[in-house]
């Protein structure tokens, strides 16, 4: 009952059955990365839904979430709050500082760990993840050393496309989707 893409190469499924953290970029992951400030200077920000529920499956498959974000923003806490991310540095300036206190308060290798991350200053902990991840949209210096680059865009299904990868992987897709089969 396979709802995923299987065109992934073993050597990605590989790394993704090591995956016990997934750590992700917002800006140009979890939205477009398009910016809409309104005259009051209030960010707003667009998310996917179908990337909502991605994540709350992967939380209940046993994999846990971050998110690192180099910006600030009240809407993009509550979006953690709302999908089970557990996990929230915003305002990092430097995200292999933030990867690195993670893993280290986790006590999980970085291996272990998937990166998904859209610009260049996603580089640092994507090189160090055993699982590096970006978007079509990345640019090319990104998409080059990503393991892996999601056939859909950021904000429109990118980290659902990843979460159910990861889960196809773990052999737990098939649970997760199974409730929402039921007759």
């Amino acid at each position: 009952m396979s709802v995923f893409n299987t065109d992934v190469s073993e050597e990605v499924l590989n790394r993704a059955k090591k995956i016990k953290l997934v750590i992700f970029d917002v800006d140009g992951v979890m939205t477009d990365g398009g910016l809409t400030i309104g005259d009051d200077g209030q960010e707003y920000k667009t998310f996917n839904t179908q990337d909502g529920l991605g994540m709350k499956l992967l939380k209940n498959s046993g994999v846990q979430m971050a998110i690192i974000t180099g910006r600030t923003s009240n809407v993009v806490k509550q979006r953690s709050e709302s999908t089970g991310v557990a996990h929230f540095y915003q305002g990092v300036d430097d995200k292999l500082v933030a990867f690195n206190d993670l893993i280290t308060k986790l006590n999980i290798a970085a291996d272990c760990v998937a990166f998904m991350g859209d610009d260049l200053v996603d580089m640092p902990p994507m090189l160090r993840c055993g699982l590096a991840v970006t978007v079509p949209s990345a640019p090319m210096p990104v998409k080059n050393h990503s393991h892996y680059i999601t056939q859909k865009q950021g904000g429109h299904g990118a980290v659902r496309e990843l979460c159910e990868m990861i889960m196809l992987a773990q052999d737990t897709l098939h649970a997760q989707m199974a409730p929402f089969f039921a007759l």
